[in-house]
């Protein structure tokens, strides 16, 4: 392979993924909230998970979790992660669907890493297959950790009223 085939398949590999990655978050960013303020069994936390405590026990997520960049930082209009927005049970709960928005969305960026395999050759597919884990991962398990420490804290607050 030459340098400047190099080259070429690294900017058709970024312009593929940059397309991937605006058109299936511009897809989730347009589903309603309703749908993500329903029990979703694909995206509820498992009793293994601890609300969500097993993610920092084995990745540390409290310390590099702000260091991963929020969706809404590029896109003006949507849901800031960053932070709480308030402390009621409202809050908290819509807080908890905007993070599994995030987490469908990081899902479904993965799925078409598979057809990097289509123009690239074996080894450059591998590095799309690994960027696409890197590149979403780490998004899914904040959000796994976040909404399972608040919907640990929505359900104590339930339980009390």
């Amino acid at each position: 392979m030459t340098v400047l085939e190099a080259v070429w398949l690294v900017f058709v590999n970024s312009v593929a993924w940059l397309i991937i990655h605006f058109s299936i978050s511009a897809l989730c960013f347009h589903i309603p909230l309703r749908y993500f303020l329903k029990d979703i069994p694909f995206l509820r936390i498992a009793r293994w998970e601890r609300n969500g405590n097993i993610w920092n026990t084995l990745f540390l997520v409290k310390k590099w979790k702000k260091h991963l960049i929020d969706g809404s930082s590029i896109v003006k209009k949507s849901y800031n992660k960053s932070h709480l927005h308030g402390r009621k049970q409202e809050d908290l709960t819509i807080f908890a669907a905007e993070t599994k928005r995030a987490e469908l969305t990081h899902w479904l960026l993965m799925l078409p890493a598979p057809l990097f395999f289509l123009w690239n050759p074996d080894w450059a597919g591998w590095i799309n297959m690994i960027y696409a884990l890197l590149a979403n991962v780490p998004f899914i398990i904040t959000q796994r950790y976040n909404r399972g420490r608040i919907e640990a804290i929505v359900h104590v607050a339930k339980r009390r009223k």
